[in-house]
């Protein structure tokens, strides 16, 4: 374990050969690989000097209200549930209430500080979750979720295949309609790994929707490079003025697709006050990466998957104008699989503006930000979970997700 340590240590964001493919341990998105258990972490000693990494080529934010990362030992996670069956996404709808989505196919409510017992949806009966990756993954309240009711998910249903619907409340605002589903896409699953599974709608009302490239390893088919296929891709979609959905005008290939070159964009998130959106792409078998796009970027960008895996090659000649990501780590620190989070916009302002995320096999969590153009990441906090997800709500307070069945807010000692 202490050797572990070390080497997180001293092999941060450290460049590494990449090695060959493996196959997933059983739990969130993860890369092609059998790990060895890992004992449970332990506390780390001082975190390492903050890392900076080049500019993104795309244009200028300002800078957070954070200047330092804080002092990690001055907070905690604080447990706020426990008893969900692997819990993968949580989301607000503007109320107070937290919505927690299980993976075999129910979501279900935090509401003043307790976890209701009757779910706010439960569709296991159309929900395929027979394998690690598949199952209920993604929820988004749709902005005028007050006045229309609808919401949005992704799963996986009939034959593995990708199912992005809609659904709608009922008069009882605690429960959701099962029979209200609109289906807005159906996408075909090759394999039933790397299906993504994130849903955000973005600052300019459209929703987006982040897909794998269709599983197994390597990416067989070429899917995150190609352009006649929806896998491997961030999608852009208006549902606001056609049924079930159209296309935003602006989309850069006048069909769905917003983003590309993606290898398995299991959580992304919009930065509530700036609109920026931070995109946590799994890796297959050496690195971990976070993407990152500017409010108002246009569409069209190429993540590089799968000529690149984070900023190393992987398979054939990269070409020009590729988008690099903004942070990575390497698994020969014992990681294995990145689990996007949020930026911190709640009441404690040493957190103000910093994107925080995780890994699921050891728990780390690093933050991230940027300061007079240079990107620096760092690791904050060793926890003892497998991180599945992170959440926020309306005050802009985070939350982390357990594969053991908790829910934990980041707090105050």
């Amino acid at each position: 374990m202490m050797q572990k340590r070390l080497l997180l240590l001293l092999t941060l964001l450290t460049l590494t050969a990449c090695t060959t493919p493996q196959t997933p341990p059983l739990s969130a998105p993860t890369p092609d690989s059998t790990l060895p258990a890992f004992p449970s972490p332990t506390a780390l000693p001082p975190p390492p000097t903050p890392t900076d990494l080049p500019p993104s080529p795309l244009s200028p934010i300002s800078s957070p209200n954070a200047t330092t990362f804080p002092n990690a030992d001055d907070f905690n996670w604080a447990l706020i549930a426990s008893g969900l069956a692997r819990p993968v996404d949580l989301q607000a709808d503007g109320s107070g209430r937290l919505f927690v989505v299980e993976k075999a196919g129910r979501i279900r409510i935090i509401e003043n500080g307790q976890l209701l017992d009757a779910p706010f949806l439960n569709i296991e009966d159309r929900v395929n979750d027979s394998s690690n990756e598949m199952g209920l993954l993604g929820l988004a309240f749709h902005p005028n979720y007050a006045q229309n009711g609808y919401f949005f998910v992704n799963y996986t249903g009939s034959g593995g295949d990708t199912f992005i619907s809609r659904f709608q409340v009922s008069d009882d605002s605690h429960k959701a309609d099962p029979s209200s589903e609109v289906n807005l896409l159906r996408i075909n699953q090759p394999f039933p790994n790397h299906n993504g599974g994130t849903l955000q709608f973005g600052p300019d009302g459209y929703l987006y929707a982040g897909l794998g490239d269709g599983g197994a390893g390597g990416d067989p088919f070429g899917n995150g490079q190609s352009l006649d296929t929806l896998l491997g891709k961030i999608l852009r979609l208006d549902v606001d003025t056609a049924e079930p959905y159209a296309i935003p005008p602006d989309n850069p290939f006048g069909d769905e697709i917003w983003a590309y070159g993606l290898r398995n964009p299991w959580r992304m998130a919009f930065d509530p006050l700036t609109g920026d959106l931070y995109i946590a792409d799994v890796g297959q078998n050496a690195w971990e990466e976070i993407n990152y796009l500017p409010a108002a970027s246009p569409g069209g960008v190429n993540f590089g998957w799968d000529y690149l895996e984070g900023t190393h090659a992987f398979e054939g000649d990269a070409p020009a104008g590729l988008t690099d990501p903004v942070a990575e780590y390497s698994h020969s620190e014992g990681g294995c699989s990145v689990t996007g989070g949020y930026v911190y916009r709640g009441a404690m302002p040493e957190w103000d503006g910093i994107y925080l995320y995780g890994d699921y096999c050891t728990g780390f969590i690093w933050g991230l930000m940027r300061l007079d153009g240079a990107w620096q990441t760092q690791v904050l906090f060793d926890t003892d979970v497998n991180i599945t997800s992170f959440g926020q709500d309306k005050n802009g307070e985070v939350y982390l997700l357990a594969d053991g069945g908790e829910v934990y807010q980041l707090v105050r000692k």
